[in-house]
């Protein structure tokens, strides 16, 4: 029998790895593997009540380190497993002092190179979403919330990585597709048999990924060696605009790891001003950036004790929800209100951000230098691959084509 790869857990990755939990797109629920003692366990946490509790959801046997956890919008958690050689997919839930848990069926990959991971939590909740890499192609599963156990969806050629919904359906998915020696992004239509369309191709050789979407504005959050070959850089751009994907010199930060987790949303006709949470990975540690386009610079302030390092959702209103888990608070949320917005309190440990300490002062513990809020000076990247961060910024070809794309009507303002 074939043994298939599984993806480490979510929290037992390094570096700018993936989130230490994984939250619904609305917010109100998050999982993850907890520990107790050396065993790992998956914990339910529920968000949107007066105070955030968790829910332990323990099997017959502690999980194994690859295993992966995911909240849907009922409350139950999605839970991936490697069974003989086989992926196994279940849906836990609580009951009384004990674990409920309902069988979804298996997905057994063609060859032992194929990695199989779930998905983000797509939009609604209700169903839940893995993509399985070959060798020469990837495949979209559908894993729960189908009819008859998991469903095959779409055969997408090339190696695919990422994974990132534009859509409040839940149809049109962005993967990030490795072909010729270069990656680009492109679109899935999943009620369409996964007909494919190109997303983001900024230069001939570049590699160009997109990290993040916000359904409501257009932004999108892109990762480009365009602007400096064989460096990948942070931009942004919106999709269907005539404006070039831009490369804001403030999100260059020597010696750190700058990973945007969050956007946020509600913010219809100006996606310059969304709020963007950014993780920044350095050698003393992580810690939280939080920055807007329309903006020159990085505004940095610690992370919580005991952050799940990576996890966080915006309010509409601007308040980053920061999960965390000490001994003291087991299950806690911390919030942060965005730069430029106004204070308000709403059951949360809301501070603006004036009122926080300066993580480089030594009550927050020193931080590089070049980690501090940068200003201007941005320096144009070669031509054809983007603009800096200009209000007067000329137009030029469209690095993001969905207008014209087959697909643009679905996605596109």
């Amino acid at each position: 029998m074939t043994v298939c790869a599984i993806e480490p857990a979510a929290e037992h990755q390094d570096g700018a790895g993936r989130a230490g939990c994984t939250i619904t797109a609305d917010g109100c629920y998050a999982a993850r593997l907890a520990l107790a003692g050396d065993s790992l366990f998956p914990e339910r946490w529920t968000l949107d009540g007066p105070e955030p509790y968790a829910v332990p959801l323990p099997g017959n046997q502690p999980e194994e380190p690859g295993t992966e956890v995911q909240p849907l919008s009922d409350g139950r958690v999605l839970i991936h497993r490697l069974v003989d050689g086989r992926h196994a997919f279940s849906l836990l839930y609580p009951t009384g002092p004990g674990t409920g848990e309902l069988p979804l069926g298996t997905v057994e990959c063609p060859d032992e190179d194929t990695r199989l991971r779930l998905l983000p939590p797509a939009p609604g909740g209700e169903r839940a979403y893995a993509l399985a890499v070959g060798r020469r192609s990837t495949a979209v599963w559908l894993v729960a919330g189908g009819g008859f156990g998991p469903e095959h969806l779409a055969e997408v050629p090339g190696r695919c990585s990422g994974g990132v919904w534009l859509d409040r359906a839940g149809r049109i998915l962005a993967l990030d597709r490795e072909t010729g020696g270069c990656t680009k992004a492109v679109v899935v239509d999943l009620e369409r048999g996964g007909e494919m369309s190109p997303l983001l191709q900024i230069a001939a050789e570049s590699d160009d990924r997109v990290l993040l979407a916000d359904p409501d504005s257009g932004l999108l959050l892109i990762r480009s060696d365009a602007p400096s070959p064989g460096r990948d850089r942070l931009g942004w751009g919106v999709l269907g605009s005539t404006l070039p994907v831009r490369f804001p010199e403030c999100l260059r930060l020597a010696d750190c790891a700058v990973t945007p987790f969050a956007i946020q949303p509600g913010q219809m006709l100006t996606p310059e001003g969304c709020a963007v949470a950014l993780r920044i990975d350095g050698a003393l540690g992580s810690w939280v950036g939080v920055w807007r386009p329309a903006h020159r610079r990085v505004h940095h302030f610690p992370a919580p004790e005991g952050w799940l390092t990576g996890s966080g959702l915006w309010t509409a209103d601007g308040v980053l929800r920061l999960p965390y888990a000490t001994r003291a608070v087991p299950c806690g949320v911390a919030g942060l209100r965005a730069p430029g917005q106004e204070r308000r309190r709403a059951g949360l440990d809301v501070r603006p951000a004036a009122d926080l300490p300066d993580p480089r002062s030594p009550a927050g513990g020193e931080l590089p230098a070049q980690a501090g809020p940068v200003g201007h000076g941005e320096q144009p990247p070669p031509a054809g691959t983007g603009t800096p961060d200009a209000a007067d910024s000329p137009a030029a070809p469209r690095p993001v084509p969905l207008q014209q794309a087959p697909l643009g009507r679905l996605v596109t303002n």
